[in-house]
């Protein structure tokens, strides 16, 4: 399968912000996707959840590994997420990848922007809603986890965004007491199964372009290399608000 290079540069690109940042590659390679290239909504999306499959497998075997992954809070994930995406997928199979793609562009929009407010204000909104939600969580943490994996699954199968900015922060608010670390691998760790058989279901449809999946791995791989060998020489504060500022200058260009 041929390599086209321009794709492979955007892999490296959004690799290294991966790498510094963290925050998931969807949230930067759908809507570059759509608006530098010029691919369908659709097939950006089912694209790019197999892309976030295999570029995440990597990072869930090291948590594994070192023991950041709290199993309990990942199966109470998928148990919400699984059925969603599954349901999701039948929805968009059902009205067309045409009809959808108008709507996937402005659930991505939206999420988008949810995302940039989730990735700046976190501190804030973990402080603010900890004390009134979690007293709630507490007693029933399985049910509030689970409704979280179904919004989850639905927003990630409509857009592939949402499982990192607006997932870690819903889990630092229903489980304060837990390491982050744990809650990081947790959530990268559900974020495989989850962006698996959400971008399978788009394979199925015909929504997924193996030529551009390719040559995006093929540039991710050693951008996510050398961006988290270089991450801890650059600062957060300095990386965090332009991060958030683009994911609202481009949520806000497929709004409008």
């Amino acid at each position: 399968m041929p390599i086209d290079w321009h794709y492979s540069l955007a892999g490296v690109l959004v690799g290294l912000v991966v790498g510094l940042t963290g925050v998931g590659g969807g949230s930067l390679m759908t809507p570059l996707l759509v608006l530098v290239f010029g691919v369908a909504p659709t097939t950006a999306v089912g694209t790019d959840l197999l892309y976030a499959s295999a570029t995440k497998t990597v990072g869930t075997t090291v948590h594994g590994w070192r023991g950041t992954v709290d199993w309990r809070v990942v199966g109470r994930l998928a148990a919400g997420s699984v059925p969603a995406t599954i349901l999701t997928l039948l929805a968009i199979g059902h009205a067309g990848a045409a009809r959808t793609g108008h709507t996937i562009s402005l659930i991505l929009g939206i999420v988008l922007i949810l995302s940039a407010v989730a990735t700046i204000f976190r501190a804030r909104i973990v402080a603010y809603l900890t004390p009134r939600v979690g007293a709630v969580g507490s007693e029933h943490p399985l049910i509030f986890t689970v409704l979280l994996g179904a919004i989850l699954g639905t927003l990630v199968s409509l857009t592939s965004v949402g499982a990192g900015a607006l997932g870690m922060t819903a889990l630092l608010i229903l489980y304060p007491t837990l390491p982050i670390n744990r809650l990081v691998g947790s959530d990268i760790a559900h974020a495989v199964p989850l962006t698996l058989l959400a971008g399978m279901g788009h394979w199925l449809l015909g929504s997924v372009n193996g030529e551009i999946l390719v040559s995006l791995l093929t540039g991710s791989i050693p951008g996510i290399i050398v961006g988290s060998l270089i991450a801890s020489r650059v600062s957060d504060r300095f990386l965090t608000p332009i991060l958030a500022t683009v994911l609202l200058l481009v949520g806000a260009k497929l709004l409008f």
